[in-house]
Parts: structure tokens; sequence; C-alpha cells
């Protein structure tokens, strides 16, 4: 990123910071998720309902901000989307049980959620398909360190100060977030392309959307494949910090050290896609994911090698997503500029309507095992690859 122009490291640095509304919100408070079940007095698995309720706020809201960044631009929405984020966080810290938490929780990723969909239509809105998908992975390296190094602040918060603090940590977050796109986000919505707030031109654009082959085939595929690493992130505390013993300040190493991997290989994706092509690293990564998701799955059943066993099988699905979130988000948006908005916020709304799913199903079948998260990573890579096969890979043929 050192080569790049000085306007798009600045870009870069405040979209990447956009994008890491999610990574931040979820992964600075897992490690807290069983410390929180034991203070609310509440039943196993309810901590991971917590980050269900989020996922699906997340998912929501991105199918509303979506038709308004269209509308009003970029700029305006977003800044909404801040401040109830930042309300909405210092609700969480303040919360008296675990259903004022899930609500809470859901609000704040209402508001959360203007940041991905704002950065994901600001990339449409600048870069043609190759330097996007060069541009998200820009984006990955700077969003990458929030689940490095929030799950390591988080534990350390939580044993020093108290899980309350997490909240406020985060709230002070959405702050610089809020200052810095209000000082620095330049508007780049083209004004020849701006939608009306009508719902009945919401609805077909939505519709031709859904009805586009490729543009599903690839953000079924990225869903799916956020769907199994989110699996594992609402799993991972328990695994990890119950099942396994290790302690939760210790457990940000485990998980910041799957991240670096999904950071490191996003950057050698930013470095080849030019000369593989995104389509293809698509392909080979979606391979890749259920191999190292069956590998997972043999581990759990069998018991095979440990902690060890789980960690890098676990590693190797979560890097390959380096190579499968840039590529297919800038494949699936590319022949939409005009409803990038739109485009962007239904790309996020499929994504993390699929992972609800999977982060509520992790909470309802659990089993004191690890069986249910690589169940359900598994079952997320092999889909992605059906879907990739039927919806996608006819096309590249044709």
């Amino acid at each position: 990123m050192a080569s790049l122009p000085r306007a798009r490291v600045e870009l870069v640095v405040i979209l990447g910071a956009l994008t890491a509304f999610a990574p931040m919100s979820i992964d600075m408070y897992l490690p807290a998720l069983p410390t929180l079940e034991r203070v609310f007095a509440s039943a196993p698995g309810t901590g991971q309902l917590t980050l269900a309720a989020f996922f699906l706020g997340f998912a929501i809201g991105q199918a509303g901000f979506g038709p308004l960044s269209d509308r009003f631009g970029r700029w305006l929405p977003l800044l909404v989307g801040l401040a109830l984020f930042t309300l909405a966080t210092v609700g969480c810290a303040l919360a008296p049980s675990v259903e004022a938490l899930m609500a809470l929780r859901f609000f704040e990723a209402l508001g959360a959620c203007a940041g991905v969909v704002t950065a994901r239509a600001i990339v449409r809105d600048l870069f043609e398909p190759i330097e996007a998908a060069r541009m998200f992975s820009h984006l990955i390296l700077v969003m990458g360190l929030a689940p490095i190094l929030a799950p390591l602040a988080g534990g350390w918060i939580l044993v020093h100060v108290g899980w309350a603090a997490i909240f406020w940590t985060l709230g002070g977050f959405g702050l610089v977030c809020l200052a810095m796109a209000w000082s620095r986000l330049p508007e780049t919505r083209d004004p020849r392309t701006v939608r009306p707030l009508a719902f009945g031109r919401i609805a077909i654009d939505y519709a031709r959307l859904l009805v586009d082959r490729a543009f599903m085939g690839y953000a079924l595929t990225g869903g799916l494949t956020i769907a199994g690493m989110f699996a594992y992130i609402a799993a991972s505390p328990f695994v990890f910090i119950e099942l396994h013993g290790v302690a939760p300040d210790e457990f940000g190493w485990i998980f910041g050290g799957n991240a670096a991997g999904f950071v490191v290989v996003a950057q050698i994706n930013g470095a080849i896609v030019r000369r593989v092509g995104p389509a293809r690293l698509v392909a080979i990564a979606a391979v890749a994911q259920v191999v190292a998701a069956l590998v997972l799955l043999a581990v759990v059943i069998t018991g095979f090698g440990g902690i060890v066993g789980l960690i890098v099988p676990i590693f190797v699905q979560i890097a390959t997503l380096g190579f499968l979130l840039p590529n297919s988000a800038a494949l699936a948006m590319a022949p939409h500029g005009t409803i990038a908005g739109i485009a962007s916020a239904l790309l996020g709304t499929l994504q993390f309507g699929i992972a609800s799913f999977t982060a509520t199903g992790v909470g309802i079948v659990h089993d004191g095992t690890a069986l249910p998260m690589a169940s359900l990573m598994a079952a997320c890579a092999i889909a992605a690859f059906i879907v990739h096969m039927v919806l996608v890979r006819p096309r590249v043929r044709g």
C-alpha cells in the first residue's frame, strides 16, 4: 500500500475503518461471551444469540441503507448510521439484561452496516472490476487489523476492566469514524445516477439482481463462505476457552492468527489478481475451502491432533477468504454501477442473512462439543462450492 498515491492511501484507511465495524463489534467481545452468560445467569448458548441478533440487524439494515445511499449520496446516510451505532453501543455497555443486550446489538448492527454498504458503493463508484478487486484487498489490510487486534484487546479489557468497558471502547471507535467521515470522506455518487426513493423502483432493482445469475452466483458463493466463518466465530469462544481451557486473554492470539492469515492472503490476491484473474481465484479458493472444512470435520470426529488439529484446518479455511471475498464482491457488483448502493446492500444482506442462521444454529444445536461448529463450517463450504459450480462456472465457460 506504500506505493499508492497519498489520496488513495487516505481513502483506503477511511474505507477500511468503515468496513471494520462488523469485525470490531463481533470480535472484541467474543472473549466475553462465557462471562456474559454467567453475569446475566442465562442458559449456555445464549451469548451466541447476541451474535445472531447482530448478524440479523446487519443483514436487514443493509437493505435499507443501499437505496438511501443511491438517493441521498454516500455521505449523509453514512453519518446517520455511525451516529446510531455509537448510541446503541453505549446502550450495550449499560444493558441490564441479556434480552436488552440482544435488542441493543440489533440496533448497533443497523448503524454499523452503513459503513460497509458505503465502502463497497464508493469502491464501485471509483474503480473498474480489476482495480476494485485490488482495492477490496487493500481494504482488508486495514479492516483485517480488527479481527487480529480486537479479540486481544477484548480479552485484556475483560480481564482487567470488565465486559462493559469493551462496549465503551467500541463507542469511542464509532465517534472516531464519525469524525473521519465528516471531515475527510468525499461524496462519490455520480449525480446523474440519483435513484428516487420509490418503493416500486427499489423493488424492481432488487428483483433484477435476484434473477441475475452472475450476481447471485458470486453473492451466494461469498455469502456461504462468510457464513462458515461466522459459525467459527460464534462457536470458537466455547470450543477454545471452555472446551480446551484457553484463557480469555490468550484466546485472542488464536483468533488473531487466523485473521492474520486472511489478511495476508488478501494482499497476495491484490498482487496476483491482474495476472491470474478474479474468477479463477474464486474457483480455486472454493475448492480449498471444501478440503479444509472436511479435514476439520474429520479431526473433530476422531479427536486426532487435539487443539493443533483444530487450528490448522480452521486457519486454511479462514485464510482462503482472502481470495474469495474481494473477488466475489468485485465480480458481483461490476455490471451494476447505476445501482451500486442497492447492489452493495443486497450483497451484504444475503451474506449476513445466511450468517445469522449459522450463528443461531451453533447456539441451538450446542451439544458441548466442537461438532456443531465443524459441521456447519463444512456444510457452508460444500454449499458454496455447489452454488459456484451451478451458477457461475457455466457462465465463465460460456
